[in-house]
């Protein structure tokens, strides 16, 4: 079981926007897809959401930019699980120059599980809540992210 699942990349350059830099669209599309990849690495593919009734929607999205990121720079997109509460979730989000803890952007996603057929928020699944190590906050997560560096 991993707690902070990162995926590291180079920033293409469709990703780059009339002012040179990335697209403030790509951050949530990374974001999205980080997240994805999280859940399933731990065996929450979508297909195993289906069979639980139960598919996760974006409820909020906060983005903090500090630093630009441009074309072809090697990025790590680190995210956690920091909470879960009933039928909602906080995922986090650390965007670094890959292989470093000099960070680009934080953000958080607040997620809710719901019924797929009803679209009716529902209980996260008890085995989804085995599969995941729940992360308290970012300097865990330095922490964690500093260690496998090692």
């Amino acid at each position: 079981m991993r707690s902070v699942f990162t995926h590291t990349f180079f920033v293409p350059d469709s990703s780059i926007d009339m002012y040179g830099h990335v697209s403030n669209i790509e951050y949530l599309r990374w974001m999205q897809e980080v997240a994805t990849e999280h859940t399933a690495s731990e065996g929450w593919t979508l297909e195993r959401y289906r069979q639980n009734r139960a598919i996760w929607v974006v409820r909020k999205h906060t983005i903090e930019y500090f630093i630009s990121a441009f074309a072809g720079d090697q990025l790590d997109l680190h995210t956690w699980i920091e909470g879960i509460r009933d039928c909602q979730s906080v995922r986090r989000y650390l965007l670094t120059k890959a292989g470093t803890t000099r960070i680009l952007a934080k953000a958080e996603t607040l997620w809710v599980c719901v019924d797929p057929e009803t679209g009716r928020p529902k209980r996260v699944p008890e085995e989804f809540l085995d599969a995941f190590d729940l992360v308290a906050d970012e300097a865990e997560a330095l922490r964690i992210i500093g260690k496998s560096k090692n």
